[in-house]
């Protein structure tokens, strides 16, 4: 059953699949794959057989590692080309094969790729996994910190987190992203000042500063959480629009019973046509 004897060149650790039973299965382990630039997939003995075209609807474009799967017919001939092995599990083992964690074993793949090596990582069957003698051809054990009271992963699950560690070992910087938000200029002081004395403005005018004591010390603390919020240019146009635009349709009087009592000429515009209208009567 043995589909191409063709070896792909090696750019990743091959991934293995033992007795997969669901062709969607198949597909969604190809996708994780081809995310972090895995390509070669090898199955053995898939129950459902091979090619799957629920395998290539379920891998969503990932068409080049369907394509390029091979399938066996028993582990030992999966494996044979290939120097050093992970098989992955959710419970100990009876032997005395190294265990890691997922980032430690992305880590090892990587180091050992670097220096020419041919490998791979097994994944068992959806419902009990690797038998032991499966797992004894494997080098060394790799399981995942998952809940003990819940610990199984579907394997679409388990190749996305390797796939992803092997991925992020290859990174110089594993904070690195993508793609980032634009980059702003800081406002200047001039600028946040100027928010400062409008913003104020419409506060006095609406009587906030209450009682008139306690206002240096409300103003002070107005500032401070300004300051802290560290705004951009583009940040303050859009918080003086707010204010402009709270100006513009909130009650013109202040809050109680008492007047704006500040010069017309400082405060923003709704709140300077209140006070000189009041002025007129």
């Amino acid at each position: 059953m043995q589909a191409s004897n063709d070896i792909l060149p090696a750019t990743g650790p091959a991934i293995i699949l033992v007795e997969p039973q669901l062709g969607e299965n198949i597909g969604m382990v190809a996708r994780a794959m081809a995310n972090f630039g895995l390509s070669e997939l090898r199955l053995v003995n898939p129950r459902d057989g091979w090619p799957s075209e629920k395998a290539r609807a379920a891998a969503s474009r990932a068409d080049h590692v369907i394509d390029a799967a091979r399938v066996f017919d028993d582990l030992a001939s999966a494996v044979a080309d290939l120097n050093f092995v992970f098989a992955t599990t959710a419970r100990a083992r009876d032997n005395f094969k190294p265990v890691r964690g997922p980032v430690e074993a992305g880590r090892a793949l990587r180091a050992r790729q670097r220096s020419g090596q041919r490998t791979g990582i097994l994944f068992g069957r959806e419902r009990f996994g690797l038998y032991n003698d499966e797992v004894g051809l494997a080098d060394e054990i790799v399981t995942f910190p998952v809940d003990p009271a819940f610990s199984s992963l579907n394997i679409a699950q388990a190749a996305l987190l390797m796939s992803y560690e092997w991925m992020k070992s290859g990174l110089e910087d594993e904070t690195k992203t993508n793609f980032s938000s634009p980059e702003m200029m800081p406002a200047t002081k001039e600028q946040l000042h100027g928010l400062f004395a409008y913003l104020e403005g419409a506060l006095e005018a609406r009587g906030y500063f209450r009682p008139a004591p306690k206002k240096p010390k409300m103003v002070d603390n107005l500032r401070a959480v300004l300051t802290r919020a560290g705004f951009a240019e583009p940040e303050l146009k859009v918080l003086r629009g707010i204010i402009s635009s709270l100006d513009r349709f909130s009650p013109a009087m202040p809050r109680g019973d008492g007047s704006p009592g500040d010069d017309p000429r400082r405060l923003p515009a709704a709140a300077a046509r209140a006070v000189k209208a009041k002025d007129k009567d």
